[in-house]
């Protein structure tokens, strides 16, 4: 995210500094909603034999891990007004909703929604804080939800089973891993369709490769044969997300 959020800055036209202040807010807002994240689902991670999280083996005591998240917030607000004060609420704004996921979304129907209204705002971080502010194009907030609640999908769809084991049933829980394995990939694919024929101008050529590629890893990946617990489409979305993202970036220029 902080990658993408700095390169997207680069390509609106913050310029070097602004878009070094826009990586060290997402950066930081990052880490608090991760902490937060790691905090709150220290017990139901220990109970699934989480090794790769600190907190969950008691190498990082529950309090650190929630100390720092809560610093990591309060870092962010100063860093994200650097870019103006509307920018900075809506950066804000973001990572309010992220931890909003954490400690109520995530075992309720309204799982993808936080995942939605963070990452389509994403752009609106960039373009607030322009020299001239103003919103971003429909396309860009629309693509970025579609790809928020796909990388919502795509983040449960390899522990769906270990969520119900202990207790979180959100959407994806709800709708199982084989519904998931087809629309993860397909919210994507929908991203790239949006970022393809949304920006004014008429369809390149390179327009029309891209969403036909797109096609391609969308459908063979949730398409060959494979049991309940292959990666297959987790890697189809992934691929498919990293062809949105890399046109939104080339659209950086198109933004407002």
């Amino acid at each position: 995210m902080t990658v993408f959020a700095t390169v997207l800055a680069v390509a609106a036209g913050r310029g070097a500094s602004a878009s070094a202040v826009v990586a060290a807010a997402v950066l930081v807002g990052q880490l608090s909603v991760g902490w937060c994240n790691d905090a709150a689902d220290a017990r139901r991670d220990a109970a699934c034999g989480r090794s790769d999280k600190p907190v969950a083996t008691g190498e990082l005591p529950l309090r650190a891990a929630a100390a720092a998240a809560g610093a990591a917030l309060v870092l962010c607000v100063p860093l994200s007004l650097l870019s103006g004060a509307v920018a900075g609420a809506a950066h804000l704004a973001m990572v309010v909703t992220a931890w909003s996921y954490n400690l109520l979304f995530k075992h309720t129907l309204l799982s993808p929604l936080p995942y939605a209204v963070a990452f389509g705002s994403l752009p609106a971080f960039v373009t607030l804080g322009l020299p001239s502010p103003s919103w971003p194009a429909w396309w860009a907030m629309a693509a970025g939800a579609l790809l928020g609640v796909g990388a919502h999908l795509v983040n449960v769809l390899p522990d769906i089973q270990d969520d119900l084991a202990t207790g979180v049933r959100g959407l994806p829980q709800r709708l199982g891993r084989r519904t998931c394995r087809w629309l993860a990939p397909s919210l994507m694919l929908a991203a790239v369709c949006v970022l393809v024929t949304g920006p004014p101008g008429d369809v390149g050529r390179p327009d029309w490769v891209l969403a036909g590629a797109a096609v391609t890893v969308s459908v063979a990946g949730t398409a060959l044969p494979f049991d309940d617990r292959s990666r297959w489409p987790f890697r189809a979305a992934v691929v498919v997300a990293g062809m949105a993202v890399t046109q939104l970036l080339l659209r950086g220029p198109d933004l407002t």
